[in-house]
């Protein structure tokens, strides 16, 4: 499943330590993520989306 997380994340100005401590979960966690590697739980891709200020169908694109 492809994500912006990412993008939003440079955009507002986190690295990806201040965004794991943000979300209670590693570094390692959010690297997975965003290279596509990890999928997140609903509870987590929720708390993305409220800290990366967009929606949970905005941040996960998604593939056919």
């Amino acid at each position: 499943m492809k994500n912006n997380i990412k993008i939003l994340r440079k955009e507002l100005g986190y690295t990806q330590e201040q965004l794991a401590e943000n979300l209670n979960v590693t570094r390692q966690t959010i690297n997975a993520i965003e290279n596509e590697k990890y999928s997140p739980t609903l509870e987590l891709a929720i708390k993305l989306a409220r800290i990366l200020n967009t929606t949970v169908d905005e941040l996960f694109i998604l593939e056919e």
